[in-house]
């Protein structure tokens, strides 16, 4: 078992060093330009990420593998850190704003980061070709349910479940938009709880944290407003990415020359995006949401038709 385990780490570095090695030695273009280029682009997509709350990696995974030449396992695991960087960074600012609740994100954190561990052995066994349709069917579903959606911004919710006032969940928080103290609650958490239970073994699977199923959840499921959903799900990729992440480390699928730039990029992004958030209206963000979404979900399931 150890001597396949040495194996599979062995035959991932090698495919992904080769990648590496065949970026740095084409015509006329030097080893670091990837490096930069990495940092260049995950910097846009902190920002956008952080406004959308879906966590880097949901854009990180589908552009990274379609514009850069490396393999798609180390691509997943630097995906991972992406997330867990990008939520490091943007939420103790979200918190500080109110934006995000830690009564909501430690129950929903605790069940999504045990089922990620599993969903991280499933994601480093299964073809990578099918690993994008699926990502890509996947994610463009959700999108098209935020699309379809009404009143997602502030949702009228009716009374809360027993759970949720157990709990004490809620709180306010200032809409600068509007000049208006915004007060929330939550109900259906019964059912959010299983739902977080699936979301974190297919957020350790395809390695793309769980930010892109984190928001419609906790927005349109729970009723949360669609600002506090965002900030919520922000906080809650730094507990439930870790437990995928290490499974990636473990496994021989990070490299550092992949990783270390992105995550730069994505922190410093983030922090720009957090900014963005505390005067851009709600319904904007909503779009923010659905177009980054569809373009993530309609790219990777192009990618893994071999159409993309």
């Amino acid at each position: 078992m150890i001597g396949q385990f040495f194996a599979h780490t062995s035959s991932i570095f090698a495919s992904t060093s080769l990648a590496v090695a065949n970026a740095a030695s084409t015509p006329g273009v030097p080893w670091w330009v990837w490096p930069l280029a990495l940092m260049v682009t995950t910097f846009f997509i902190g920002i956008v990420s952080a406004l959308a709350g879906i966590g880097g990696s949901t854009l990180f995974v589908p552009i990274i593998s379609s514009f850069f030449p490396f393999n798609f396992d180390f691509i997943r695991g630097t995906g991972l850190f992406v997330a867990l960087a990008c939520s490091l960074s943007a939420g103790p600012k979200l918190l500080k704003a109110n934006m995000a609740s830690l009564r909501l994100v430690i129950p929903l954190a605790l069940l999504a980061s045990s089922s990620s561990i599993a969903g991280a052995y499933l994601g480093l066994a299964l073809p990578q070709n099918i690993l994008k349709i699926l990502l890509g069917v996947l994610i463009t579903g959700i999108a098209l349910v935020f699309v379809f959606s009404k009143n997602s911004e502030i949702p009228k919710i009716g009374r809360p479940d027993s759970l949720a006032r157990y709990l004490n969940i809620g709180g306010a928080y200032y809409e600068s938009s509007s000049g208006q103290d915004i007060s929330w609650t939550v109900w259906r958490l019964p059912q959010g709880l299983l739902l977080f239970c699936l979301i974190g073994v297919i957020a350790g699977m395809f390695g793309i944290g769980a930010g892109w199923a984190n928001v419609p959840v906790l927005n349109l499921l729970l009723g949360a407003p669609l600002k506090i959903a965002v900030g919520t799900s922000m906080s809650l990729l730094a507990i439930t990415d870790t437990s995928a992440a290490w499974i990636y480390l473990n496994q021989g699928a990070v490299l550092a020359i992949i990783t270390i730039p992105s995550v730069l990029g994505i922190m410093l992004g983030s922090r720009v995006g957090v900014r963005l958030l505390n005067i851009t209206k709600p319904k904007s963000i909503r779009y923010i949401v659905i177009l980054m979404l569809l373009f993530a979900g309609l790219k990777s399931l192009l990618d893994g038709l071999g159409w993309g």
